[in-house]
C-alpha cells in the first residue's frame, strides 16, 4: 500500500491499480496476492485460517459493544472508533487461555480481570477523553449502577470547550451478552447544569437493574452545550463529548 502524492485525486481500479480514499488521505494499492481458494484449504495457510477467525470474532464483539450503547455513542465517538475497539478486542479476546488455537474469543477472555481491566476505562471518543476533561472523583455502585459524584465544582474540574455554557451527564447501566448478542440498557435521568463555580453532588441512578446472564458494565456520557436565548445547542456536533466504560463487573 502506498499514499498517492500527486495532483490528481482520484477513486477507482485501472488495470490492476485501486486508488482509494481513507480517513488517512489518498491511497493506491496493486491487486493480487494469494486467492481465498487456496488461503481456506491450504494446510500451509491453517495458521492465517486461525487468525482469521479470531479477528472476526473480535470484530463482532466489538460492534455488539457499539450497538448495545448505541444511542450514547450517537453522541460520542471519534471517525477511528471500529478500529480502536477492535484492538481492545483482539486483547481481551487473549486472555482466553481456555480455547484452542482459532478458537479463542472475547467472552473466556472477559472472565478473567485483565480482560475485564482492558474494556475498563475505554472512551469511545478520543477526541475527548475522560482523563483530559473531567477531573471530580466519583463513586460507582457496581450492584444499582448508580454513579455518584460529590462536591463537583465545574469551573475547576471540568475542561470545558471554548463557547459552553452548560453541560449534562447521563449514565447508562448495560447488560451484554457477548455470546449470544443478547444487550439490555437502563439510564439514568440527565443532570443539565451550567458551567460556573456552584457545588453540587449528582447521583446518576439508572431507571432499573438491566436484564440478561451477559456482563454488566457502566458508561458516563458528559455533552456540552451554548445557549443562546435561552436555548442550548450541541457544541461542533459532539465533537468535545465524552464517553468513557467507568466499571465492568
Amino acid at each position: 500500500m502506498a499514499r498517492n502524492s500527486s495532483l490528481f485525486k482520484i477513486e477507482g481500479t485501472l488495470d490492476n491499480v485501486t486508488f482509494y480514499k481513507s480517513a488517512d488521505g489518498y491511497f493506491v494499492r496493486t491487486k493480487g496476492g494469494v486467492s481465498k481458494n487456496r488461503i481456506m484449504n491450504d494446510p500451509a495457510f491453517v495458521r492465517t485460517r486461525e487468525n482469521g477467525s479470531e479477528f472476526g470474532r473480535s470484530a463482532s464483539s466489538g460492534k455488539l459493544l457499539r450497538d448495545a450503547v448505541s444511542s450514547f455513542v450517537f453522541k460520542a465517538k471519534d471517525s477511528k472508533l471500529s478500529s480502536r475497539l477492535m484492538k481492545v478486542m483482539s486483547d481481551i479476546k487473549n486472555q482466553d487461555l481456555v480455547s484452542a488455537r482459532g478458537e479463542r474469543n472475547v467472552v473466556e477472555g472477559l472472565a478473567t480481570a485483565t480482560g475485564k481491566a482492558y474494556l475498563k476505562g475505554f472512551d469511545f471518543n478520543n477526541r475527548a477523553t475522560m482523563r483530559s476533561v473531567f477531573f471530580s472523583p466519583f463513586l460507582v455502585d457496581a450492584a444499582t449502577g448508580v454513579i455518584t459524584i460529590a462536591d463537583l465544582k465545574p469551573t475547576e474540574q471540568i475542561r470545558f470547550p471554548e463557547g459552553a455554557t452548560h453541560f449534562s451527564l447521563q449514565s447508562g447501566f448495560v447488560n451484554l451478552d457477548f455470546e449470544t448478542g443478547a444487550s439490555d440498557i437502563a439510564y439514568s435521568a440527565v443532570s443539565n447544569l451550567p458551567i460556573d463555580g456552584t457545588v453540587s453532588t449528582i447521583a446518576l441512578t439508572p431507571s432499573g437493574v438491566p436484564t440478561g446472564t451477559g456482563l454488566e458494565f457502566m458508561v458516563l456520557l458528559i455533552e456540552f452545550f451554548q445557549e443562546v436565548n435561552g436555548q442550548q445547542y450541541a457544541l461542533n456536533n459532539g465533537a468535545y463529548n465524552v464517553l468513557n466504560i467507568v466499571e465492568v463487573v
